[in-house]
């Protein structure tokens, strides 16, 4: 029992996730007409973007299918997720850490994909002509837990017990 208790924290920090993706894409839904942007420095601006595909536009002009395909990886994904945040939560909690924020930014896209039927994105990165695909916060979160995945994986002390 008590290991579901240690998940249901991990739980409340994914969709807290998800509330602050939410509330950050419909803000600039208001503020900005489509395509419109926001510059703050010569290397990081805001421009609404819709992204009907996955990462980096991938399969964005298939045809529609793409939404549903999508959608379904994201599902299957989170539910996997929650078993895993389930089965660590009390013994890893960078690990849970990681997973959660993963978790959290799929259901931010996934929300996307199912209600409006493409990713909203706004956050742009870039040296001189050279443009970083837009993200968005969601996006951010599972790069952060899947980095932080990686490094506990990499360096975690159970490992080097191991070894």
């Amino acid at each position: 029992m008590k290991i579901y208790q240690k998940a249901w924290f991990w739980y409340v920090v994914a969709l807290v996730i998800v509330a602050l993706d939410q509330v950050s894409k419909h803000a600039i839904e208001a503020a900005f007409e489509y395509g419109e942007t926001l510059v703050f420095t010569s290397f990081f601006n805001f421009t609404l973007a819709y992204n009907t595909g996955a990462a980096f536009s991938f399969l964005a002009d298939a045809g529609g299918w793409q939404r549903w395909f999508f959608a379904v990886i994201a599902l299957v994904a989170s539910v996997l997720l929650s078993v895993w945040i389930a089965r660590c939560a009390q013994q890893k909690p960078r690990e849970a850490f990681a997973l959660a924020f993963i978790l959290g930014g799929a259901l931010g896209n996934l929300y996307d994909r199912i209600v409006h039927g493409h990713v909203v994105d706004f956050i742009v990165v870039h040296y001189q002509d050279n443009y970083w695909p837009a993200f968005n916060l969601a996006d951010s979160a599972i790069s952060l837990g899947a980095a932080v995945l990686i490094i506990d994986m990499l360096f975690s002390k159970e490992k080097k017990e191991n070894a």
